[in-house]
C-alpha cells in the first residue's frame, strides 16, 4: 500500500495529510503510529457515503468509547442548529479536550464539524476523513471551518487546523460524475494559481483524471494539496497571499446563495462559473492577454457543463447577486473585491470595483 505523506506545519499545528487508496484499512496503526490517543470519540458520517464504507471505518476503529452522529450534508442544513446538536453529544457524554471529533463525509460536513471541534470548550482533537475529490484537494486543508446563514455562505466560522487528514482515494470510486467534476474544479484552481506545469498536466489529461485514471488522479490530488500546504504555511489566517485561492469564489458563493443552496448547482460547478466569470473580466480590463485567455477557457469548455449552468441565471438575477458579492468575508471597503488572473501563477487579489460598476459591467454581458 502507498500511502503519500504531505506535512503542514502551521503557527498553530503541524499534522499530516495521508494520501492513497485503502488507507481507512490501517487507521488504528495510524493513530498509533502519529501517538494519536483518546478515550471517547464521536464519529459525524455523512449520509450520502456507502454503507460498506461506513461500516469498514467504524470497524477499524478500535476505541474504547465511539459515538456516531449521522448528518445529511447539504449546504442548507451547514448551521448552527446542527452544530449546536454535535454540541449536546459532546456534552451529554462528558467528553473533553483530549478526547476526539471524527469528520467522515465531504466539505459541508467537515465545515461543520471542524467550527464544532474549534468551539467546543474552545478545541478538542479534529480529524478529518474526507470522502469527496473537493474535499480531498482543498475544503480538508488549511483550517477553515464555516457555516451559512440568511447573509450568505460561510460567514461564521472559524480558523482551526485538524489534527490529521486521510485522504482514502478508494472513497472515491462511489462519486457520481457530477462530484468528480466538483471536486476537478478546485484541482483546475489550483493549476492556474501555482504554474503552467500543472496546468499543463491536467490539459492533457482531463479525461483520465475525470475518470479517476491512476496514477492521474493521485498526482493531480497531490499537486493540489501541495500548493495549498505552501500557502497555508505562510499565510494560515487568510491576511494576503492566501487570498488567491479565491479566484473565482466571489462569484461562486453569491451564485450559490442566489439559488439558497439550490442542488441545481453545487459547489465546484459554482467554482467553474466563477473562475469563467474571473478570466472573461481579467481580459476585459487588460489584465489577462487574449490568449492565455482562449487558453483557459477552451479547457474550460471541455468540462462541458458551462452552457447549463449558465442557464441557471437571468438577467434579473443580477441585483440579489450583486447583493451577496457585496456582503462576501473579502470585502474591507464598500467596493467588492475580486480576485482575478494576470497569468497562469499570477494572480491579482486586491482588485476593488464598485458595485454600481459591477452590476453594470454584468448587464453588459
Amino acid at each position: 500500500m502507498i500511502i503519500n505523506k504531505i506535512k503542514v506545519k502551521t503557527k498553530t499545528k503541524k499534522y499530516l495529510i495521508l494520501i492513497g487508496p485503502n488507507i481507512i484499512k490501517n487507521i488504528s496503526s495510524i493513530f498509533s503510529n502519529q501517538k494519536m490517543s483518546f478515550e471517547k470519540c464521536l464519529v459525524v458520517v455523512d449520509k450520502n457515503i456507502p454503507k460498506k464504507f461506513k461500516l469498514n471505518l467504524l470497524k477499524k476503529l478500535k476505541l474504547k468509547k465511539l459515538l456516531i452522529h449521522k448528518f445529511n450534508a447539504s449546504e442548507k442544513n451547514k448551521n448552527y442548529k446542527n452544530v449546536d446538536k454535535i454540541h449536546k453529544i459532546l456534552l451529554k457524554n462528558r467528553f473533553n479536550r483530549e478526547d476526539c471529533l471524527i469528520s467522515f463525509g465531504g466539505g459541508i460536513v467537515g465545515d461543520v464539524v471542524g467550527f464544532a471541534s474549534s468551539t467546543y470548550k474552545r478545541g478538542i482533537k479534529f480529524i478529518n476523513i474526507p470522502s469527496t475529490l473537493l474535499a480531498q484537494v482543498d475544503s480538508s486543508i488549511g483550517g477553515k471551518t464555516g457555516i451559512n446563514n440568511q447573509f450568505g455562505k460561510n460567514l461564521i466560522g472559524s480558523f482551526y487546523q485538524p489534527d490529521l487528514v486521510i485522504s482514502d482515494t478508494s472513497l472515491l470510486t462511489s462519486l457520481p460524475q457530477r462530484e468528480i467534476i466538483c471536486g476537478y474544479a478546485e484541482i483546475f484552481k489550483s493549476s492556474l494559481i501555482d504554474n503552467y506545469k500543472n496546468f499543463n498536466f491536467l490539459n492533457k489529461n482531463i479525461y483520465k483524471i475525470l475518470k479517476l485514471k491512476s496514477p492521474f488522479i493521485q498526482k493531480a490530488i497531490i499537486n493540489s494539496c501541495k500548493l495549498k500546504k505552501r500557502i497555508v504555511e505562510k499565510d494560515e489566517k487568510e491576511k494576503n497571499l492566501r487570498k488567491v485561492l479565491n479566484l473565482g469564489h466571489t462569484f461562486a458563493h453569491a451564485y450559490e446563495s442566489t439559488l439558497n443552496f439550490s442542488k441545481k448547482l453545487n459547489h465546484g460547478e459554482a467554482v467553474i462559473l466563477g473562475i469563467k466569470n474571473a478570466i472573461k473580466f481579467s481580459h476585459d480590463y487588460n489584465l489577462l492577454s487574449k490568449n492565455k485567455y482562449k487558453m483557459i477557457d477552451d479547457h474550460i469548455n471541455k468540462i462541458n457543463i458551462i452552457s447549463k449552468l449558465e442557464k441557471l441565471f437571468k438577467k434579473r438575477d443580477i441585483s440579489k447577486i450583486i447583493k451577496f458579492m457585496r456582503t462576501d468575508k473579502k470585502n474591507n471597503t464598500e467596493k467588492i473585491n475580486l480576485i482575478l488572473i494576470k497569468d497562469i501563477g499570477k494572480i491579482k487579489t486586491d482588485f476593488q470595483i464598485s458595485h454600481a460598476k459591477l452590476k453594470k459591467y454584468l448587464y453588459k454581458n
